[in-house]
């Protein structure tokens, strides 16, 4: 048990979590979460284009 609880606002919760599991599907591609890229420009489309087909799917 604590000895002080913490606040905690659901609402806010909610949103991160949303934010968790997209970033999570992006990172279901290799290329992105290996990141295979050297140059930042190549890594950024990369991630556009994983963004763009879990949008889609």
């Amino acid at each position: 048990y604590r000895k002080r609880l913490h606040p905690f606002d659901p609402e806010p919760y909610k949103r991160r979590n949303l934010v968790e599991r997209a970033f999570c599907r992006i990172k279901d591609f290799r290329r992105v979460a290996t990141r295979y890229d050297k140059l930042a420009c190549t890594y950024t489309a990369a991630i556009a284009l994983a963004a763009i087909v879990t949008w889609w799917l």
